[in-house]
């Protein structure tokens, strides 16, 4: 199976994407909606068809990328119907079990630091996606959303350490930097839980950590009442032509779209004079800065149209969109392939 386990440094969350690596078809676990374009390039750039978003609850302080991963992948949403959120395609309840590819996912019910908390074990009970239930060295606060320490203590005890100490455990969040333990470590060593603790040692120490709400709670649960989707509409690509973002975060443009719309942008080429002038030729009226150049002379770009980079492969002109956007271009992007793909089409 392929996994990646991917970060939001904002809300210290946790995305996990899942594929069966021969029908490459995917699931993803906890999107970011901040994150959705990273997440979308990286599931096209490894030839994966996105199936389903799994949310393992709803969440209060992020908002889910669930309705945008929908939208631009159509990838089905799921969630625990304990919410009662719109745009849900898939009501998940302990027991279910998600098939993707020749993978599959068993659903968890593990209630207690929300009402609706799901975990999804996977590889045959190698590793499971706890959510907010069991983190890594802690536990998911119980104060609000219908929280409830003694319920998440039964959750965490007959529904996560039942799993083989080996298991690892990959949580929603972490504020520490740790990225996994196992279900074992968390049995011995876990401060809340671990170690022969009883219930009402758990309650106890849950009832009294004297945690501030979290920052987006007022905006990430309305929203994630809906799975993500946004009060106002929201393009889906810039006004000006269509943008791809790479999981690298470079925003790309296909040479074929620039040859059309040649007139209504401005094409910057940042190879040096002897390359502009060279073998692979040049795009008819490109501008000339090369590369070491451009942040003195940035300012000699016309602001008007936006403004297409290109050299050779397109790797010194993706460096080039980063030092334009820095310098308050906002409206730009790198010719894909660059000059060599330019000739490739023919173009």
């Amino acid at each position: 199976m392929l996994f990646r386990q991917l970060f939001d440094s904002a809300s210290s969350t946790y995305t996990y994407l899942l594929a069966d690596e021969r029908t490459r078809e995917a699931v993803m676990i906890d999107p970011v909606f901040e994150q959705h374009l990273r997440d979308a390039a990286l599931v096209r750039e490894l030839g994966l068809r996105l199936v389903m978003t799994l949310d393992t609850h709803c969440h209060a302080d992020h908002v889910t990328g669930a309705w945008l991963m929908k939208r631009a992948l159509g990838s089905r949403i799921a969630l625990s119907p304990k919410y009662g959120a719109k745009n849900v395609d898939v009501a998940l309840g302990h027991g279910d079990e998600i098939r993707f590819g020749g993978e599959r996912i068993a659903v968890r019910a593990t209630p207690g630091h929300t009402d609706g908390c799901l975990s999804f074990v996977a590889e045959e009970g190698a590793m499971v996606f706890t959510g907010d239930a069991l983190l890594v060295r802690g536990a998911g606060r119980t104060d609000f959303q219908q929280g409830d320490a003694h319920r998440l203590f039964r959750s965490i005890r007959e529904q996560l350490f039942t799993l083989a100490d080996a298991c690892f455990v990959y949580p929603a969040h972490d504020y520490d930097g740790r990225t996994v333990s196992t279900i074992g470590e968390e049995k011995m060593f876990n401060p809340r839980i671990g170690g022969g603790a009883r219930e009402e040692d758990f309650v106890g120490y849950m009832t009294n950590l004297g945690l501030p709400h979290p920052k987006q709670l007022e905006i990430a649960v309305p929203a994630n009442m809906r799975a993500g989707e946004p009060e106002r509409e929201i393009a889906r690509e810039p006004a000006w032509g269509p943008v791809v973002t790479t999981y690298a975060g470079i925003s790309e443009i296909s040479a074929d779209w620039v040859a059309r719309n040649r007139a209504n942008v401005v094409v910057l080429d940042v190879r040096s004079a002897e390359e502009y002038d060279g073998e692979l030729g040049h795009v008819e009226g490109a501008m000339l800065i090369p590369l070491g150049e451009l942040r003195a002379r940035a300012q000699e770009l016309p602001r008007d149209k936006p403004v297409v980079v290109t050299c050779q492969t397109g790797k010194r002109s993706a460096m080039a969109t980063v030092i334009l956007r820095k310098a308050g271009f906002e409206r730009v992007a790198n010719l894909a392939g660059g000059m060599v793909r330019w000739r490739e089409l023919g173009l």
